[in-house]
């Protein structure tokens, strides 16, 4: 494959990429530098794609594999330093210029799912079939269904402790 011809197959499939990168990385130069590592990865491993096989498949696995290793390393550091950059939590609901909260708060809760339950529920909210995840992540389809139960009733529970909270929140500062 030559250079353009990269460049237009990595333009086809930003989208895919630019969603792996957000879901593990909120800072945004964090996520530039996962996109980069991504089309790196992609380009290194061209000559062992199987063609047999669905090239958004083949995308997804190194994206997220790249994504994960990239969080692991940056948690070890960010410990040092504040975790999120509350400037750019705000631009969650991109492209809309209102915040979308409900979408805030479920970034928010997706961010502490263990990274594999963050790669299943990105690749479930994708639409992506039982059968595309297992084989994606590497794991059987009926894995993958009961993973999904657990981690759909374990965001339930993230999403209506974090409304708790913050309607404690606001209603503290009232009083």
């Amino acid at each position: 494959m030559s250079q353009d011809e990269f460049n237009s197959f990595l333009k086809r499939h930003a989208g895919l990429i630019y969603k792996v990168a957000f879901t593990y990385c909120r800072n945004p130069a964090d996520r530039e530098d996962v996109i980069q590592e991504i089309a790196i990865q992609l380009w290194k491993s061209l000559d062992r794609y199987d063609d047999r096989f669905n090239e958004t498949t083949w995308i997804y696995r190194i994206a997220i594999n790249v994504a994960i290793s990239f969080h692991r390393r940056e948690r070890r550091h960010s410990q040092l330093r504040k975790s999120i950059d509350d400037a750019s939590a705000g631009m969650i609901a991109a492209p809309s210029t209102e915040p979308n909260h409900g979408l805030e708060l479920l970034m928010h809760c997706v961010e502490d799912l263990a990274d594999m339950e963050r790669a299943l529920i990105l690749l479930y909210l994708e639409g992506t079939d039982h059968a595309t995840i297992a084989e994606i992540l590497g794991i059987s389809v009926s894995n993958v269904g009961t993973k999904l139960q657990r981690i759909k009733t374990k965001l339930g529970g993230a999403l209506k402790g974090r409304l708790k909270q913050n309607t404690g929140e606001e209603s503290n500062g009232t009083r």
